[in-house]
């Protein structure tokens, strides 16, 4: 005879930080979850930080009413830091203190809480003290989860500062990845925003009920396995679970103007973004634009000249010209909002510019999703010319190789999570466990 706990709905409250790169998996968990017969309850940190963000949020309540939405109201600002991003992420973890009441007051009482992965160090003791299960969304690769949570280690030693860029980084006899990947600020001495986030977030990672991660076994299967079988640190991890690539929900593809991609030819198309919080030079982008220009490929352009824009107050013809801008819509498309490419097996071209993006670059290229120009260095560092960028475009949109193997990672993506797929076996069953707490 079946329990009841076997057929109650588990309730699940989601914590999200600042910038659309942490908030898109979270929005998608949300509709995977509330798809999946689960109650969710998605709690806001207001004041947002930018337009993409509460427009994205909208839309996620108009698509699924059933979703609760609950906004956690932070304490007001003082001495604001130079990064907007970092600094929502300080205020949210300055008023965790206030989440408490906000936990217990839901009703029915929460099964779980999923916090991102910025915030564990603040959140998680609120949650040991009101007994509630806490869950951490690693919102990117498990290759940059296994350098998160060795960091504290690696930070103690001095083994990094022998090494040269190219030498690879080992802990335990197990190696991690080259020097060069590790985002600069990792590496540099004194305290930076950071280093203190990866030194205290990642020791209390080890303190959750699980860490799920926005990835799946044939793309990342070393990662995972490294993660799982206790090799990266001394004490035992809790369940690393691979549960994506969360699949894009319907209100996201309203985003583009669609219209216009769907007239044209298949695979034609190159679609051009540094991510939700990469803001180019006006120079780079002036001379990326004449280089997208002079490849004579069709392609969908996402500008963007700020880390923020809480409003469109700027046309797009001022920050990219009014002349190239003409010679642009000959081909191409240009918009201000921020989509995810890689669900549809599209080929990539990787120009890291900050953060995990060498990491994810190097994980790009060794399984043939794309290629990765090693000279161009770190963004910011040097201006790439409009010919070099030409020709690396036509030479990927050519290579059929590539255009099959990404086809190939599109097919194993959705197997994934698809019915029986490894991510979609693995989200059930937290479900189920969830249900019973």
């Amino acid at each position: 005879m079946s329990s009841s706990s076997e057929h109650k709905l588990a309730h699940v409250a989601l914590l999200p930080s600042a910038g659309m790169g942490h908030l898109t998996p979270f929005l998608r968990l949300a509709a995977s979850l509330t798809l999946q017969n689960v109650n969710v309850t998605f709690i806001t940190p207001h004041p947002t930080v930018s337009l993409a963000e509460s427009q994205a949020l909208s839309q996620l309540f108009a698509s699924f009413p059933q979703i609760k939405h609950q906004q956690f109201h932070l304490l007001p600002l003082d001495n604001p830091l130079e990064d907007p991003f970092f600094e929502h992420f300080r205020l949210i973890k300055e008023s965790s203190h206030l989440l408490s009441p906000l936990l217990s007051a839901l009703s029915p009482p929460l099964s779980v809480l999923i916090t991102d992965m910025s915030l564990v160090s603040a959140v998680i003791p609120i949650t040991e003290a009101i007994s509630l299960p806490n869950y951490v969304l690693f919102t990117s690769s498990a290759k940059m989860l296994t350098l998160f949570l060795s960091y504290p280690t690696l930070a103690d030693s001095k083994a990094m500062d022998e090494l040269d860029e190219m030498d690879v980084v080992k802990i335990r006899g197990l190696e991690l990845m080259p020097k060069s990947l590790i985002p600069p600020p990792l590496l540099k001495k004194g305290n930076n925003i950071l280093k203190t986030s990866f030194l205290e977030d990642s020791e209390k990672v080890a303190e959750s009920s699980g860490i799920l991660v926005n990835t799946f076994e044939s793309f990342e299967q070393e990662s995972l396995r490294t993660l799982n079988d206790c090799q990266l640190l001394l004490k035992r991890l809790p369940s690393v679970v691979a549960i994506g690539p969360l699949p894009p929900c319907d209100f996201e593809k309203g985003q583009l103007q669609l219209t216009w991609l769907h007239d044209q030819p298949a695979g034609s198309v190159v679609y051009v973004s540094f991510g939700s919080r990469t803001a180019l030079s006006r120079e780079q982008v002036r001379e990326l634009g004449e280089g997208l220009v002079r490849s004579g490929r069709r392609f969908v352009w996402v500008v963007k000249d700020k880390k923020v824009h809480t409003e469109d107050n700027e046309g797009l013809e001022e920050v990219i010209g009014d002349e190239l801008m003409e010679r642009v819509k000959e081909k191409g498309l240009v918009v201000r909002d921020w989509l995810s490419a890689a669900w549809h097996g599209v080929r990539i071209l990787a120009w890291p510019q900050h953060g995990d993006q060498k990491v994810n670059a190097d994980i790009v290229q060794r399984i043939g999703l794309g290629t990765w120009v090693k000279s161009w260095g770190w963004g910011q560092e040097t201006v790439v010319n409009r010919a070099e960028i030409a020709e690396k475009i036509r030479e990927i949109m050519g290579n059929e190789s590539l255009r099959i193997q990404a086809l190939g990672i599109k097919e194993e993506a959705r197997k994934a999570v698809g019915a029986g797929g490894s991510s979609n076996k693995g989200l059930s069953e937290l479900i189920n466990i969830w249900r019973k707490f």
